[in-house]
């Protein structure tokens, strides 16, 4: 179906040395024409004079290139015009193309849409462009280049083919029983591939919350009692005034985030209000927002004043990984570092803010456990709670699958179809035409 010509700013609106212009539809060969005067030849850049269409006027020189369909980004035939970046030269460009009949402003990821609706993307693909638009890491960018890519699609895929198979082979045995093309334990056989198929779905869904660590960041909570420096800690690694620090007990109340890159990886860090009971409402509030953020965590942060005694209790609540750190090392006396001193050799971090001691092996402890957090990522990997749910609704049908109490065929088969269609559903692609070809290709029924 012919649908409207749509265009669009693809760089950052503003002042800029070089604007991106983008069009796609059935008009762009038209406006081309109107535009430049020709249609350029096929994915080459050509320097030409930009003129407005109505009168005349010359815009701008630049660089225009045109993507013939089907074999473009959405599918369709596509131009791109890179101009100055000036406002003013934008504002006309756009005003321009909006004066073509059916050609209009695109809504956002309109074009990702097309390319989606083309066959050119599925939806981790897309979802893979958006994580490499906000990719603020290394680790985040090559994750987010995988899955762009269609790396994760080719595992869902090759998982959803697989399962697609064995579903035929259930609807054989249960529609055509007595042609002589179907093997009497076809079912048997099948359920025993698919329970290596499903322990490979299981290994995959159980690294799912590093891949959602990685797009999201690791969240640390800095937690502990009123001033023993958390907010000062924050500052500092953060490298400017993000949260107030005051002498006064009780000065934070909300949760403050900062995000750090460390080692390529992605960090949440949270500061929390202190940890005491405290009869003013609002302070109250932001304990109980500390104590959810801790609850919730990845990597907690529990500080506390040097020369204070620890807080055994408190760590022993900590469900998450919990690193001990002593604050104010600039205030410590040299009889009391010697005393420190054990508990440093057993991980304990002293810190002081003021001098920068201790920091960096802070940082370095903080990275090491986010990584591992993470996990490798040179494999593609889940990364959204859509994709992580979806799958686990093909593992627990599965699971139902491969039951080792007696189910009619026929329950089978159809927990096999909610599999294959939870796996369609990752990826955008549902089809039960697959089944009927795979049916007649394997058992030649109807020969």
């Amino acid at each position: 179906m012919d649908r409207e010509t749509i265009f669009a700013l693809s760089t950052v609106p503003g002042k800029s040395g070089v604007a991106v212009v983008r069009l796609s539809g059935r008009g762009v060969r038209r406006v081309l024409n109107a535009f430049v005067g020709f249609v350029p030849k096929a994915r080459k850049a050509v320097f030409a004079a930009i003129s407005a269409a109505r009168e005349g006027a010359l815009i701008d020189r630049g660089i225009v290139i045109f993507f013939p369909g089907p074999g473009s980004f959405t599918g369709e035939d596509m131009a791109e015009f890179q101009v100055h970046g000036s406002r003013a030269v934008i504002a006309k460009v756009l005003d321009e193309l909006s004066s073509f009949d059916d050609c209009r402003l695109a809504e956002a990821g309109e074009f990702a849409r097309r390319a989606f609706d083309s066959g050119k993307l599925d939806l981790t693909s897309l979802e893979g462009i958006a994580d490499l638009v906000e990719a603020e890491t290394e680790a985040q960018r090559r994750q987010a280049v995988l899955q762009s890519d269609g790396r994760l699609a080719d595992v869902l895929e090759d998982w959803r083919n697989r399962l697609v198979r064995e579903l035929a082979y259930f609807e054989a045995e249960i529609d055509f029983p007595d042609e002589d093309d179907v093997p009497a334990d076809v079912m048997t056989s099948s359920v025993e591939r698919i329970r290596v198929l499903h322990s490979e779905m299981c290994r995959y869904l159980a690294k799912a919350k590093c891949g959602e660590r990685l797009r999201n960041g690791v969240n640390v909570v800095v937690a502990g009692p009123p001033n023993v420096g958390k907010s000062s800690l924050v500052n500092y690694l953060a490298q400017r005034d993000v949260a107030i620090v005051s002498p006064q007990a009780g000065t934070t109340r909300d949760v403050i985030e900062v995000h750090l890159d460390l080692n390529g990886v992605p960090v949440v860090l949270s500061d929390t209000a202190g940890l005491r009971v405290s009869g003013d409402d609002i302070e109250e509030e932001g304990v109980r927002r500390a104590s959810a953020r801790i609850a919730s965590a990845d990597i907690v942060l529990w500080l506390r004043s040097s020369g204070e005694p620890p807080d055994d209790q408190a760590l022993e609540d900590l469900d998450s990984v919990a690193l001990h750190v002593l604050t104010k090392a600039d205030l410590v006396s040299d009889e009391d570092r010697q005393a420190l001193a054990a508990e440093k050799n057993r991980g304990v971090h002293l810190l002081s803010v003021k001098s920068g001691e201790g920091v960096e092996r802070l940082l370095a402890s903080i990275g090491s456990l986010a990584t591992d957090l993470v996990g490798p990522t040179e494999a593609p990997a889940i990364t959204r709670e859509r994709q992580r749910l979806g799958l686990q609704t093909c593992v627990d049908a599965l699971e139902r699958v491969c039951d080792d109490r007696p189910l009619l065929a026929e329950l089978r088969a159809e927990e096999m179809r909610k599999a294959v269609f939870g796996l369609g559903r990752l990826t955008g692609l549902v089809d039960v035409e697959d089944v009927l070809d795979v049916i007649f290709r394997d058992f030649c029924i109807g020969k």
